[in-house]
């Protein structure tokens, strides 16, 4: 079988159990914020297990895009040493909402794996939780009893809680777990060894393929465990494990999941796979990275410096690093992979078909830029001075989180020079950098509350702006320091941060309107609507009026109602390609991300705003529509945004049929004429092929002419009331171009008198010819001349000026090329006479300048010059 025939047949085998195939969710997670990626396929169902959503679809089957790189589940050093751990992984999932329980999943598992796919019986072994006494659980001898009906009882084997029983993170839902494992050993192998003791014994060809996790328990901050409201089931296979031991391969990377990319990579590299195992690593690392960054790009998140991009990025350049290093590929070439896997993934992820040309020119640019890094670090480490033939640990870590390298090309390059690297001292600036990181972000969450049992929080902010309403929970967070408290109410008007908005503050005032807390935030957790405040109520449980900061919302809605204009206008004056990459949406001003591989010129600038200003004039109706069939939406034209979860019901926004028509959660202007005028303030790059509008409307537009009324007038009154400002203004710069000729020309007079009087006063001090003098000259650039003319007439020069140019004290250093010969170096001696002005600088060997903030040490840099003379 082929790997799209397995997957077809797992979702067709549930789909005939009366499951609801879903679409995977993206893999970049946006609202929960525990998580920056889909680490497992339940991520998209937690609020379920935790009963905060309601449950469409009591049995649902996917295969869903997953990413372990950071945190907990972290496997990134793995991957492509092993034959099983990958970066991005396909998940293959059966769930159950509190419908069917153990027996079910137990039999289809059993029956899927042996009748469907015709695994040998006796090549499979089961896992049960052993139970734990700690923690007051017991055996599972209920999957023990049902897995008797199918396995032998040499084939069940017992687990202890870490490897059967499943948790989510320290807190959330959890539960013993069932594992099936595969022995895809030789018969000459298991005869030697019995595969029941290299279960869990991480021997790569004895692997757990299916966990079925019985999910029936809450973690709690305190570390105990709470009954969820209803069982379920959580199932996960690893596709690509699957498909190695279907297809009878003893690594994934043998599959035709990974071959066609490995054998491309080979082809192009001219090396064999399979010949050598450092370039079989460094392929399988190629082939494997390219899929997690193709697919996080598809879904939104680019390459960056910082959270979730920063990661991509990461692994991005270690895909490089390994393509750079073993397969000698100097020039960009992962991006050349995209297209290949875009074609292998069509007709079951279409968003990487249908970005195939963005993400592969988003993965070039990020390749010439760390390929540049890369050429600088490698200068770097030429230049490095060891210690005792030792890479100090500082050094090795400024290479590896400046410059990208991987300690073991550092230990490579070091080994070529005799070197070694101190290790010891790398792992410490390493943990350091780590144990900073983690403090940083530290949350410290106390468990929920409950003041008013309720399954469900309802938002009515798009009609209402004030309710009655009740507590249902709250609990305390602390982070960076500060204490707040999250609240969730029975129904809200305040509109939780999405899609780029803000989200809403306001007021929640007691029932008789006398008391009230400030709502500083409203944001979106796994679904619920969690609002954010300083205090609590003195009194939880009476009710209460929740109040929207009216001005604020209206001025939002201004400018987000402006990003759909601004969206339509962009794809009809730049072209169809264009698409929201991003945005951020609230009060003062819009900020829109957008695909696009060429900056906006100033007259499609001006084209985009008139447009957009049109829409606005013409006073467009809102046209919303609430629960409208997805794929419905979709066939009306709709733009749906990549990287967006959207449900079997969405709702759409649409201001005139034939301009924008889009699917959008959040609070929109009831005609266009509200928002009044649009202004755009910049237009600047953000990322490979991402441009950014930055841009305002209403009361922030109306104050943004007037302040440029007000420029304009003053500039008229400097200008003595001139009537024809452009030609003024140039005829000063013609002025001040032509005084500044001859502030140049004198300048150069005074450098040619300086230099041969200077010249007359060299000090001969043990063959060595000393020029310290003070130069009073206001130019920085006649100061290096007068320099570098002096060297060409004096031999042996060590020459020392010292200046205050605008105030501020300067040292320039020159040194003939005979003295930098001996040993002598200006950078060293700049940086030393530095400290006297309280600065520093640096430049070459021969020629180097300081800064500084105290002019009155100047005196002390002559003194101190002929120190340096040998």
């Amino acid at each position: 079988m082929t790997a799209k025939e397995i997957r077809q047949a797992f979702l067709s085998f549930f789909e005939s159990k009366q499951h609801h195939v879903v679409p995977s969710a993206p893999i970049v997670v946006k609202n929960d914020p525990t998580l920056m990626f889909t680490n497992a396929g339940m991520n998209q169902f937690k609020d379920l297990f935790l009963g905060e959503a309601a449950i469409k679809y009591s049995r649902v089957a996917d295969t869903q895009r997953c990413l372990r790189v950071s945190g907990k589940h972290n496997d990134l050093e793995e991957v492509g040493i092993d034959t099983y751990h990958h970066t991005m992984f396909e998940m293959l999932g059966n769930w159950s909402f509190g419908d069917y329980f153990k027996k079910e999943a137990i039999a289809w598992s059993w029956e899927l794996l042996t009748e469907v796919y015709k695994i040998p019986k006796e090549k499979l072994y089961v896992t049960y939780f052993e139970g734990d006494e700690k923690e007051g659980l017991a055996k599972d001898q209920e999957a023990f009893d049902l897995w008797k009906q199918y396995v032998d009882e040499s084939h069940i084997l017992p687990g202890n809680k870490k490897d059967n029983f499943w948790e989510m993170g320290d807190t959330g839902p959890c539960g013993p777990c069932s594992e099936i494992h595969v022995d895809c050993r030789t018969d000459e192998e298991k005869a030697l060894v019995d595969g029941a003791s290299l279960v869990n014994a991480d021997h790569p060809q004895v692997i757990e393929i299916w966990n079925n996790v019985f999910m029936q328990f809450n973690r709690l901050k305190d570390g105990s465990l709470q009954s969820l409201p209803a069982k379920h089931v959580d199932t996960g296979m690893g596709f690509e494990r699957l498909v190695r031991v279907l297809q009878d391969k003893t690594s994934n990377y043998d599959t035709d999941v990974f071959q066609p990319l490995i054998q491309f990579i080979a082809d192009k590299a001219g090396i064999k796979y399979g010949a050598d195992e450092k370039t079989d690593i460094a392929m399988r690392v190629m082939a494997d990275h390219i899929r997690a960054i193709s697919f996080v790009i598809a879904d939104g998140q680019l390459p960056s410096n910082n959270k979730a991009g920063y990661v991509i990025r990461r692994i991005l350049r270690r895909a490089v690093r390994y393509a750079y290093t073993f397969l000698n590929f100097k020039e960009p070439f992962l991006n050349q992979l995209v297209p290949l896997l875009a074609d292998q993934f069509k007709g079951v992820f279409d968003e990487l078909v249908s970005q195939q040309d963005f993400v592969q020119k988003v993965v070039l640019e990020e390749e010439v830029s760390f390929l540049r890094t890369l050429s600088t670090g490698i200068q770097r480490f030429e230049k490095y001075q060891a210690v005792n033939n030792s890479v100090e640990g500082n050094f090795a870590f400024e290479l590896s989180d400046t410059f990208g390298f991987p300690i073991d090309l550092t230990e490579l390059m070091a080994r070529e020079k005799g070197w070694t690297v101190d290790l010891v001292a790398y792992e410490q600036a390493l943990k350091k950098q780590k144990d900073d990181s983690r403090a940083a972000t530290a949350i410290d969450t106390s468990d929920w509350v409950i003041v008013n049992a309720d399954d469900q929080s309802e938002f009515v902010g798009y009609d209402d702006l004030e309710i009655e309403t009740e507590i249902l929970k709250y609990r305390k967070v602390k982070a960076k320091g500060k204490e707040q408290y999250q609240i969730v109410l029975r129904q809200t008007p305040f509109y939780a941060e999405s899609g780029g908005q803000v989200g809403d503050t306001g007021r929640l005032e007691d029932h008789s309107r006398q008391f009230w807390i400030d709502i500083t935030d409203t944001k979106k957790e796994n679904g619920l609507t969690v609002h954010f405040a300083d205090i609590l109520p003195d009194n939880l449980e009476g009710k209460f009026w929740a109040v929207v900061d009216e001005d604020k919302r209206v001025l939002t809605e201004d400018n987000h109602s402006a990003t759909h204009l601004l969206h339509a206008a962009l794809k009809q004056v730049l072209g169809q390609h264009v698409n929201q990459k991003g945005s951020l949406v609230n009060a003062d001003y819009l900020r829109f991300d957008f695909s696009h591989f060429a900056k906006v010129t100033d007259e499609e600038l001006a084209q985009i705003e008139v447009i957009v200003n049109q829409k606005i004039r013409q006073n467009i109706k809102l046209k919303e529509q609430r629960n409208v069939p997805y794929q419905d939406a979709i066939e009306s034209g709709v733009t749906a945004l990549f990287g967006e979860k959207y449900g079997d019901f969405v709702r759409m926004i649409t201001f005139d049929d034939h301009f924008s028509k889009e699917l959008c959660g959040g609070t929109h202007v009831k005609a266009t004429g509200q928002i009044g005028s649009f202004k755009i303030v910049s237009e600047s790059a953000v990322a490979a092929g991402v441009r950014r509008i930055e841009a305002i409307t209403a009361d922030k537009a109306e104050q943004f002419f007037l302040d440029q009324r007000k420029e304009l007038g003053q500039l008229k009154t400097l200008l003595n009331g001139s009537k024809d400002l452009p030609a003024a203004v140039q005829a000063l710069l013609d002025e001040n171009a032509k005084l500044k000729k001859e502030i140049e020309k004198s300048t150069l007079e005074r450098v040619n008198t300086l230099k041969h009087e200077i010249v007359h006063h060299v000090r001969g001090i043990h063959g060595i010819n000393l020029i310290a003098k003070h130069i009073d000259i206001q130019s920085a650039e006649a100061v290096k001349n007068l320099a570098f003319s002096l060297k060409d007439m004096v031999d042996n020069l060590f020459l020392v000026f010292t200046t205050e140019i605008d105030g501020k004290p300067g040292i320039t250093v020159m040194l003939s090329d005979h003295l930098v010969k001996k040993g002598l170096n200006a950078s060293n001696i700049v940086r030393e006479l530095g400290k006297e002005i309280q600065g520093g600088g640096g430049g070459q060997p021969f020629y180097a300048t300081a800064g500084g903030k105290n002019p009155a040490g100047l005196k002390a840099v002559l003194e101190k010059a002929e120190s340096f003379i040998p």
